[in-house]
């Protein structure tokens, strides 16, 4: 048999080189993925939420003494001692200043309370005593839908859990006060009786009313078109790399290319390492700009392109572009190991450190500190700017090119030093066993 003529020795290399390598990429690919969403509420860090006070106070009678009250703001103090602050950082804002963090992509969401919330809580108390039909007051637990469905959950959790804790705090002095008002009553005058409906009423006074800031429109993918976009650019690049390598290095014959039993090898074409990459380089921009093409054509089929198509196109190519170089970069740099760095830097660390499903404040701080400079996440946030911000530079758009535009400085720079250096030290693409057997 042919296995017969392979050297044992080589029969070591040939299944332990391979099993190890995949069990140290698949030991971090476990690690990264099932770390990224196996407990995100208990991960939580830094989740940036806004509390909007509006509430103006209003004046109250008390067994016969006038009081000037602002419920708001006992109810914004209590939200703010009540949510943990190593899990969520709550900052109290403007209703204008809410509207610009969240148009600018740098809040998850808001709690408002109105203008007429002590006026409507005064008027809860009297209700309970005095026939009439009367509304609860209501505070609002706004969530900004671009940033993801998870997040959106997320915040709800927030103003849900906060708000039982406030509610159950104001319906105690609500009830309270309407008591202290009832046995102040006259003597020989009939004392009105509290009913059953008014102390449910009274024991949760607020009602929480979860609304979405900007409502996403159709194609929009409950807030995932953006990570699943920013995905597909990523594979471009990655695998793109990966074929146009493989490609060129065939017609230029430093591979053979396989056809089913049938294979092509042409002789090796006397060329620098250098030039090589420049030839690679540029049939990537080409194919860059093919895929970017194809994927707004889709995009626009499927109704998801949002309301700035050129923008999309312009900005999948710049990272197209980015990623694709840099992986020529890595491949030309460290051979056939650079697909597998190109593996866990564009898609094993890449895809949890993006934020597209999970928010990183809901991830472990090491996942956050990745998402700093991993790519994926520099493009999904451009890709989340354009595609539910308007394309707003301050909502991601403009990170996102200035990190696409400092990859491709690096892979550029970094290619053209590799390259140039191993030309200069005559290191060419030769095969190392006929070198030694031609020096034996």
């Amino acid at each position: 048999m042919d296995t017969l003529r392979i050297p044992p020795r080589r029969w070591v290399r040939i299944v332990l080189a391979p099993t190890t390598v995949l069990a140290i990429v698949l030991s971090l690919l476990g690690v990264m993925y099932l770390a990224y969403i196996s407990d995100p509420e208990g991960n939580l860090h830094d989740f940036p939420i806004v509390l909007v006070n509006q509430d103006v106070g209003d004046t109250i009678e008390t067994n016969g003494r006038t009081e000037q009250v602002n419920f708001g703001k006992q109810v914004a103090d209590a939200l703010v001692a009540g949510v943990p602050a190593d899990q969520v950082d709550m900052r109290v804002v403007g209703i204008s200043e809410s509207d610009r963090l969240m148009r600018t992509a740098q809040i998850y969401g808001a709690i408002i309370i109105p203008s007429d919330f002590s006026k409507r809580l005064g008027i809860l108390g009297v209700g309970s005593v005095v026939g009439g039909e009367i509304e609860r007051p209501v505070i609002t637990v706004q969530t900004n839908s671009g940033m993801g469905p998870y997040s959106a959950g997320i915040v709800t959790r927030i103003g849900a859990r906060a708000m039982t804790e406030v509610n159950e705090q104001v319906g105690r002095q609500l009830s309270d006060r309407v008591r202290d008002t009832l046995a102040a009553t006259p003597e020989g005058a009939q004392a009105p009786q509290l009913s059953g409906a008014a102390q449910l009423t009274l024991a949760q006074p607020i009602h929480v009313l979860e609304q979405d800031w900007r409502p996403l429109g159709a194609g929009s993918g409950l807030g995932l078109t953006a990570f699943f976009y920013a995905l597909l650019i990523l594979m471009a690049g990655v695998v793109g790399a990966m074929v146009v390598h493989t490609m060129v290095d065939a017609q230029l014959g430093f591979q053979p290319t396989e056809y089913g039993p049938w294979y092509v090898h042409y002789p090796p074409t006397p060329i620098s390492r250098f030039h090589t990459l420049l030839i690679k380089w540029g049939v990537m921009i080409v194919v860059a700009v093919v895929a970017a093409l194809i994927y707004l054509i889709v995009a626009k089929a499927l109704g998801v392109s949002g309301h700035h198509p050129m923008q999309l196109f312009l900005f999948s190519l710049l990272a197209l572009i980015a990623v694709g170089l840099t992986c020529m970069a890595s491949l030309a740099a460290f051979g056939t190991a650079g697909l597998l760095i190109n593996l866990a830097v564009f898609v094993i660390l890449g895809l949890p450190s993006s934020s597209g499903t999970v928010p990183i404040q809901a991830t472990p701080a090491y996942i956050a500190w990745l998402a700093e400079f991993e790519p994926m996440h520099q493009v999904y946030l451009g890709m989340r700017s354009i595609l539910y911000f308007e394309s707003d530079y301050a909502a991601g758009l403009g990170r996102g090119i200035w990190m696409s535009l400092l990859g491709l400085l690096l892979a550029l720079v970094g290619g053209v030093v590799i390259t140039k250096y191993y030309d200069y030290k005559g290191l060419h693409r030769e095969n190392l066993i006929d070198k030694k057997k031609a020096a034996a």
